[in-house]
């Protein structure tokens, strides 16, 4: 997971049903925050005492929390809600500096494309993730790095290949035996993609717990006491031949096969060699009748 949080720009996290991305999403979140950076989160599904939960006080201090969820587009009017709704809110922080480093978490990608065209929504992350938090300044500029939770499976191909073509950081969760792993690949400017497999645990805290494979229950392992199994044991058919078997199947002429007049003459030299031979040897079905040699043609 170093590589996700390595360097600046789009980092797109998708989740499904089976392997939820969320608790990745905060333990990215904590990583940064215990970093030294600021984070500033768009939460859009969850509530903020619900997205909160888990983490200390020191890093909710470092969290600053922007609430789509109790009132997106400010239908109560009580001046609580975030101005120009969610692509306000993306907006606004594109306008945003800080000096050093800054992390946007977004939850979720998803919830934002059901309010805002595709085609606004990935301007919007290309212009946050572009970004550097020391613009204009004679110091070296920050980048900015924007995570971006997606649920892929409630979307079509359209919208989960445009976001993938604009993330330099692709995250996929998967797992097995009740241990996630995320495929990790990574694009880089003038250099080939790389691809790596990560299996991982979320601890309580959500501190990321980093294994180097997968998890021992899901590896086959050969029992040593355990005799081997005769895969032809319970078979409806015999696959081995008797010896008197054996006997008429290697005497059995196979139907095309060449005579020993036809091999002879193939074989035989001589001056008739320029000449042609037509060689026909009826079928035991044949139905010659020499009366009517075309009666099979129906004519």
């Amino acid at each position: 997971m170093e590589s996700v949080l390595a360097l600046g720009g789009f980092v797109l996290l998708r989740d499904s049903v089976e392997w939820e991305g969320r608790s990745l999403l905060k333990a990215l979140i904590k990583k940064s925050a215990l970093c030294g950076e600021q984070v500033h989160i768009l939460g859009c599904e969850v509530s903020e005492d619900e997205f909160r939960e888990g983490f200390d006080s020191s890093i909710n201090s470092r969290l600053i929390y922007h609430d789509l969820f109790r009132d997106p587009l400010n239908w109560s009017q009580t001046g609580e809600a975030l101005p120009g709704g969610p692509l306000g809110a993306l907006q606004a922080m594109c306008r945003r500096t800080h000096p050093g480093p800054v992390t946007i978490a977004l939850d979720s990608l998803s919830w934002l494309l059901l309010h805002i065209p595709c085609t606004a929504l990935c301007q919007a992350l290309g212009a946050l993730s572009r970004q550097h938090a020391h613009p204009g300044g004679g110091s070296p500029a920050e980048p900015v790095r924007v995570l971006g939770l997606f649920h892929e499976e409630l979307h079509g191909p359209g919208p989960l290949g445009a976001l993938s073509s604009l993330a330099q950081t692709e995250v996929t969760l998967s797992g097995t035996m009740g241990q996630a792993s995320a495929h990790i690949l990574s694009r880089r400017p003038r250099q080939r993609p790389a691809h790596q497999t990560q299996w991982f645990s979320i601890l309580p805290d959500f501190s990321l717990d980093l294994q180097g494979g997968p998890p021992l229950e899901s590896q086959p392992h050969a029992d040593p006491h355990t005799a081997p199994v005769d895969p032809t044991a319970h078979v409806t058919f015999n696959l081995h031949l008797s010896k008197k078997e054996r006997e008429a199947k290697d005497s059995l002429t196979l139907p095309f096969q060449f005579s020993s007049e036809k091999q002879q003459a193939l074989l035989r030299a001589g001056p008739s060699q320029a000449t042609s031979h037509i060689f026909y040897e009826p079928d035991a079905y044949d139905d010659l009748d020499q009366e009517d040699p075309d009666d099979d043609l129906d004519v």
